[in-house]
C-alpha cells in the first residue's frame, strides 16, 4: 500500500526497540529519508527544525539501528523497530519520555551475546568455549543435570539454592538453544503462536 504524507510531504513514526518494545521516540520521515534508512539500516529522519535529513546519532553516536518498519492499519504512521546504540534521547536519557530502556529480557539477549562471544573466542580458560567444544551430547547432558537440580531444589524449602539452581539451567538451555542455532527469542515465538490458538 502506498504511504500517505501529511501536506508537508511527512509522515510521523514511532520508534520502538526490537528487543524490550520499549518506545523511545516520535520522528518523522519523508520518501527520502525512509528511502535512506532502508538502505543504510540507519534511521534517517525528516528533521522539521533543520529542514534536511537527520541520521540519528551523526552527532552523538547513538545510532538506531534498523530492524524492521510496519505500516499501521491506516498508512498514515509508522512502526520502525531499531535496536539503538545508547541513549535515544538528545537529553542522554534512554527514550524521550525519560523511561530506562531495559527489562529482564533484554538481560537475556546481552547473555546470548555474552555466550557467543565466548564460543567464538580464543579463550582455554572458558567454561562456554569448553562446553561448545565438548559437543552437543555434553551440553545436552548439562541441560538435564541442571533440571534435575532444580526439581530436587523446589522439593526443599531453601528459596536461594532453588534460584541459584534455576538460573544455572536457563543459562546451560541458552548454551544449548545456540549449539542447536536458535535464540530465545525463537522459544517465544512459539510460546506467542500457541497463546493465538
Amino acid at each position: 500500500m502506498e504511504l500517505k504524507l501529511n501536506k508537508q510531504g511527512l509522515i510521523p513514526a514511532i520508534i520502538q526497540d526490537a528487543n524490550t518494545l520499549k518506545v523511545l521516540m516520535l520522528g518523522y520521515f519523508n520518501e527520502e529519508s525512509l528511502k535512506q534508512t532502508k538502505e543504510t539500516n540507519k534511521v534517517t529522519f525528516y528533521s522539521r527544525s533543520k529542514g534536511r535529513l537527520w541520521v540519528k546519532g551523526e552527532e552523538s553516536g547513538n545510532f538506531l539501528n534498523l530492524v524492521s518498519i510496519e505500516n499501521d492499519c491506516d498508512n498514515d504512521t509508522l512502526l520502525i523497530k531499531v535496536n539503538p546504540e545508547g541513549p535515544t534521547c538528545h537529553k542522554g536519557t534512554d527514550t524521550c519520555w525519560g523511561e530506562i530502556n531495559q527489562g529482564s529480557i533484554s538481560f537475556l539477549n546481552q547473555l546470548e551475546g555474552i555466550i557467543k562471544t565466548r564460543k567464538e573466542s580464543d579463550d582455554q580458560n572458558s567454561y562456554v568455549k569448553s562446553l561448545f567444544e565438548k559437543g552437543m551430547n555434553k551440553i545436552a547432558q548439562k541441560v538435564g543435570e541442571e533440571a534435575v537440580e532444580v526439581v530436587i531444589e523446589a522439593k526443599d524449602n531453601n528459596d536461594d539454592l532453588f534460584l541459584d539452581e534455576s538460573a544455572d539451567l536457563l543459562f546451560h538451555y541458552l548454551i544449548l538453544l545456540q549449539a542447536k542455532g536458535f535464540k530465545l527469542k525463537d522459544v517465544v515465538e512459539v510460546l506467542e503462536l500457541r497463546n493465538k490458538c
